[in-house]
C-alpha cells in the first residue's frame, strides 16, 4: 500500500527544520504516524522549483501540501515538479484553483454568499470600477479584496466602502487596496457586497470555519482570527454545494445574519470565503490530529 504523506514549508533560516509557524502541525503528523517532508517556499515563490523540492524524496506516494498561500501558476509549477518525482500532489492545481480564488468558486456558492463582482489583473479605472458596481446594484455598502484575501485589518482606509454610488471613494479604496497588497495582489480586484454579521462580544463576527474533504466535514471549529468564538454552523445549505465545487479538500468560512426579527435569534448561514485546505490556517484548540489521521488515510 502506498502511504499518503504531508508537506511543510520549511524554516527559511534552518531548512532543515520545519518553519515554526508549523511547527505543531508536524508534530501532529507525528502523533498519528504519518511522515511529513520539507517545502522551500521561498525558493518556490522566487521560481526556482527545483530547489524547492530538494528535500522531498521522490516516490512513489502521494502528497498533501499544507502550508502558507501559493500562487495559483507556481502552485502548477510545485504540483508538475512533484509528479516528475512520483509524488503526485492529491489535490491537482486546477482544483487548487477553483478552492483558492473566488472567481473559481463564487457561481457554485453563490446563492449562499454575498453578491461579487470582478476585475481581472491590475488596470481598474474608474470606468472598469463603475461597472463592476453596478453589477452589484450600483448603490450600498461593500468591501474590497483580491481573489484570495482582504485587508480587513485595515477596514477603514483599503477595505470597506460605505456607498459603491460614491465612485470617489470607491477608488480610494480601491487604490489603497492595491497600494497595500502590492506584488502579492492575487487575480484581480472583487467587489463584494457588505453583509452585517452577528457578531460577538469582542465585535468580531460569530464565524466558524469548517474543513471538508471529499464532500464530508472533517473538522469544525473557530475561525483563526477569534479562536475563543466557538458556533456550530448548520451545514444543511452548504454540504451539497461543496460536493458540486468537486475539490477533495475545503475549507468554508461561515457566519451568520441577523434574524428578520431580533427576538427570532440569528438567521441564515451565510458563506464568507471558500478556500483550499492546504492553506487555509488553523485554528488554536482543534482537534488537528483528528484531520491529519483522515487525510492520512484518504
Amino acid at each position: 500500500m502506498v502511504e499518503v504523506s504531508v508537506i511543510l514549508p520549511s524554516d527559511p533560516l534552518f531548512p532543515r527544520r520545519v518553519d515554526p509557524h508549523f511547527a505543531w502541525e508536524a508534530g501532529a503528523v507525528r502523533a498519528v504516524g504519518g511522515d511529513h517532508a520539507l517545502l522551500d517556499h521561498d525558493a518556490l515563490l522566487a521560481g526556482d522549483v527545483e530547489s524547492a523540492v530538494r528535500r522531498i524524496p521522490a516516490g512513489p506516494g502521494p502528497l498533501w501540501y499544507r502550508g502558507w498561500m501559493i500562487p495559483t501558476a507556481r502552485y502548477a509549477e510545485l504540483a508538475e515538479a512533484l509528479a516528475a518525482r512520483g509524488r503526485p500532489l492529491l489535490t491537482g492545481p486546477d482544483a487548487y484553483a477553483t478552492a483558492h480564488e473566488l472567481p473559481g468558486w463564487y457561481r457554485t456558492f453563490e446563492s449562499v454568499t454575498p453578491a461579487s463582482s470582478w476585475l481581472p489583473g491590475t488596470d481598474w479605472d474608474r470606468q472598469a470600477l463603475a461597472a463592476a458596481a453596478a453589477e452589484l446594484g450600483g448603490r450600498g455598502p461593500a468591501v474590497v479584496k483580491d481573489y484570495v484575501k482582504s485587508r480587513k485589518h485595515e477596514w477603514a482606509e483599503a477595505c470597506y466602502v460605505p456607498d459603491l454610488a460614491d465612485l470617489d471613494a470607491l477608488e480610494r479604496v480601491v487604490s489603497r487596496f492595491a497600494e497595500l497588497q502590492g506584488e502579492f495582489l492575487a487575480g484581480g480586484l472583487v467587489l463584494r457586497r457588505f453583509e452585517p454579521f452577528v457578531r460577538a462580544a469582542d465585535g468580531r463576527a460569530e464565524e466558524a470555519r469548517v474543513w471538508w474533504l471529499d464532500g464530508e466535514p472533517v473538522l469544525v471549529g473557530p475561525h483563526p482570527d477569534s479562536p475563543a468564538n466557538r458556533v456550530e454552523p448548520d451545514l444543511t445549505e452548504v454540504r451539497p454545494l461543496v460536493r458540486q465545487l468537486g475539490c477533495r479538500f475545503v475549507t468554508t468560512d461561515l457566519a451568520r445574519l441577523p434574524g428578520p426579527n431580533s427576538a427570532d435569534g440569528p438567521g441564515r448561514w451565510r458563506v464568507v470565503e471558500v478556500g483550499d485546505g492546504q492553506v487555509s490556517e488553523l485554528p488554536s484548540g482543534v482537534d488537528v490530529e483528528a484531520l491529519f489521521r483522515t487525510l492520512l488515510k484518504a
